[in-house]
């Protein structure tokens, strides 16, 4: 989270504040095919929903504000940072390294609970199909509107939290750094970080996936019955028959909930292993950054 500054660091013998330059080429290279993968992948997204023929629904204004924070996360959270990793340290006045911080913690909430509030309304829309028809648009506004604001509102502690100063006292050097009050305030720090856009947002997100199977399990469920009853009634066996009043979930929200799963499953596992090691780092004593274990944050 850039609370230890540039992570890529590794003293070698000429230079106590230098780095690994071989592990620096690497970092610099997935950074720039990271960002320009989610650049084009995005714009991408942006000018399909655009240009799509079909009248607007929901589902593409999440997926366009979704696209909109993933740019965000893009231009101010890897770009700066593979900037960052190319100059080795941070030549910047304070302010701007303030303004980077905070922008780089706000895409990375909006990013996430975008992705919860895409995934409550595909919740809203397959366990509770009548609420869709109450100003259905309205509600999307304020859940977007509220995500941009609250995101805007957690991300400001970085303002307080980072400036630009001397990486190690009298060494003259200095680095968009972290400051924590001893001993415990680097630990609160990570774990809010974790707390806030792992941890809560993957708790909701299950919940609403076990709710959302749930209904669908009921629907293919009332699919079968209604179709065997509909067979035994064209036979002429009974009369008629009330199975349930299950109402039937469509193709097309089956298709939007598979799509939200899959943009899910992709961000747990591509961001479990990250904060399991920063959690790991603040919380067990013996941890230390330095051979093996650096490498493997930087992996």
């Amino acid at each position: 989270m850039g609370y230890s500054g540039n992570t890529s660091v590794a003293t070698n013998g000429s230079d106590p504040f230098g780095r690994n330059e071989e592990v620096a080429k690497i970092e610099i290279t997935v950074l720039s095919i990271t960002f320009v993968i989610a650049v084009i992948g995005n714009i991408s997204v942006l000018v399909a929903i655009y240009n799509t023929k079909k009248k607007t629904s929901r589902m593409h204004l999440f997926i366009k504000h979704l696209s909109l924070a993933d740019l965000m996360v893009a231009f101010f959270q890897v770009l700066p940072q593979l900037c960052w990793k190319i100059t080795f340290r941070f030549y910047g006045p304070d302010f701007l390294c303030r303004i980077v911080k905070h922008l780089q913690v706000l895409g990375m909430f909006a990013s996430t609970y975008m992705m919860v509030m895409m995934t409550l309304d595909r919740y809203i829309s397959i366990c509770h199909p009548l609420k869709t028809f109450q100003q259905p648009t309205r509600r999307s506004y304020i859940m977007i509107g509220s995500t941009w604001i609250s995101s805007l509102f957690l991300s400001t502690p970085q303002y307080f939290i980072f400036s630009l100063s001397e990486i190690k006292n009298g060494s003259d050097v200095y680095d968009c750094w972290g400051h924590f009050i001893e001993p415990w305030g680097l630990k609160a720090y990570v774990t809010w970080i974790t707390i806030g856009i792992f941890l809560i947002p993957v708790f909701i997100l299950m919940i609403c996936y076990g709710f959302i199977c749930h209904s669908i399990c009921k629907n293919i469920k009332y699919k079968t019955r209604k179709s065997v009853t509909e067979n035994v009634c064209k036979n002429g066996l009974i009369g008629n028959y009330s199975v349930s009043n299950v109402s039937t979930i469509s193709r097309a929200k089956l298709r939007t909930v598979k799509m939200t799963f899959v943009i899910v499953l992709a961000y747990i596992i591509c961001w479990a292993p990250f904060f399991i090691v920063q959690m790991w780092s603040v919380w067990d004593v013996n941890f230390h950054w330095d051979g093996v274990n650096m490498f493997l944050y930087i992996i």
